[in-house]
């Protein structure tokens, strides 16, 4: 299993690069088709975009491993939350990965039998979990940094004697018997917390790549299993981004999310 993890890692650089090639011939494709391309240009382009599509399968061989591998590391995190998103997102990366493999013997004519269709679809399930524990994860790691900022805030104005601003925290804008007071309350409340959350997330950048990422990601399986008819452009430009920002963390290591 170890020999798996070190190839998987090894292919990892080549694999987001052929992702980005595939979306961008997806996204390429569907702008021809838009724009009255001839028949035979958009065939070539998705014969491109299938032989990258087959490649990449080739390189995920044994990322299975890989994952199962994270999910053993994850279990041992202190924090519950955070230990069951990531466990059971790597889990799901693992059965995701297996189905994968499936495919690719089916397309390469190893296990001509296999339906892939069906297989197909599995897979997209457990992209679609996993993808769904991720962003779990990050909505509740901004939830913290949010009432971590939150209370320094309040510390800082304590300090310099300025109080809680308005009441906010204790309904001190339009109380009950105020006519019409409750609704300036809530949307002074929603301003400070986009506020709140966008000072969060330009302060921790992996975690900002990593929702983008995510929720990029997140039209592919929703797409392909039907729950959200998005278009080849839709998916074709969500995958290209995400493969990007996935790239970018292989460059700068500093930006992939921890653990």
């Amino acid at each position: 299993m170890d020999a798996w993890v070190r190839f998987s890692a090894q292919s990892q650089a080549r694999e987001r690069l052929c992702r980005a090639a595939q979306y961008a011939c997806s996204l390429l494709g569907h702008a021809l088709q838009r724009h009255g391309a001839s028949p035979e240009l958009q065939k070539q382009i998705r014969q491109l975009e299938g032989h990258l599509s087959l490649g990449r399968k080739l390189l995920r061989l044994g990322n299975s491993a890989d994952a199962l591998e994270s999910a053993k590391r994850a279990v041992h995190l202190s924090d519950v939350v955070l230990r069951f998103c990531i466990t059971v997102s790597h889990l799901n990366r693992a059965l995701y990965f297996a189905c994968d493999n499936v495919l690719w013997a089916g397309k390469s004519g190893l296990a001509p039998r296999v339906d892939q269709e069906k297989w197909a679809q599995r897979s997209f399930r457990y992209y679609l979990f996993s993808l769904i524990m991720n962003l779990s994860r990050d909505a509740y790691e901004i939830r913290l940094l949010m009432e971590q900022e939150s209370s320094a805030c309040s510390r800082r104005l304590k300090g310099s004697g300025g109080g809680v601003p308005g009441g906010i925290e204790t309904g001190g804008l339009g109380g009950p018997g105020t006519p019409g007071g409750g609704l300036p309350q809530l949307a002074l409340k929603l301003r400070l917390q986009v506020l709140l959350l966008a000072r969060v997330l330009r302060g921790h950048p992996p975690l900002l790549l990593d929702v983008v990422r995510n929720a990029c990601d997140l039209f592919i399986p929703l797409d392909k299993l039907g729950l959200w008819r998005c278009g080849p452009g839709i998916v074709g430009l969500c995958g290209l981004v995400s493969s990007i920002l996935s790239i970018l963390t292989l460059i700068y290591p500093w930006l992939r999310l921890k653990p």
